[in-house]
């Protein structure tokens, strides 16, 4: 089955976004591993400049996830950010939980993507 070439860029393009973004989603997890900001953003930035180029293809799916679950995270830890003024433990924890959340959500993608198959439309 010959497939456009660039179909098959966007998949590159999309499979290494995914790495990007599970770079990010490990440093978020691990302990003083939050060094990965600039990265998220750059990645942010290409997902939303490329996304156009998919069109209507089950590609452009994929495109939204990522970009809809950056935006969720930022605005989860955004949201939680004052939390840590009650202390570091509640802090910690919730973005914790949130950090879990953006990696689960980016391996999820990945697993989706490997199997040529659309990301999940809600949030």
């Amino acid at each position: 089955m010959n497939e456009p070439q660039s179909e098959r860029g966007l998949e590159t393009l999309s499979f290494v976004m995914y790495v990007l973004h599970l770079v990010v989603a490990v440093g978020a997890v691990l302990p003083g591993g939050q060094f990965a900001t600039p990265l998220l953003l750059v990645t942010l930035i290409i997902d939303l400049v490329k996304r156009a180029d998919a069109g209507d293809s089950w590609l452009a799916s994929h495109f939204r996830y990522r970009i809809r679950s950056v935006l969720w995270a930022a605005a989860l830890y955004l949201l939680t950010a004052p939390l840590w003024l009650l202390l570091l433990a509640p802090g910690w924890l919730a973005w914790g939980i949130i950090s879990i959340w953006f990696l689960y959500r980016i391996v999820q993608g990945m697993v989706l993507l490997n199997r040529r198959q659309p990301a999940p439309l809600p949030v």
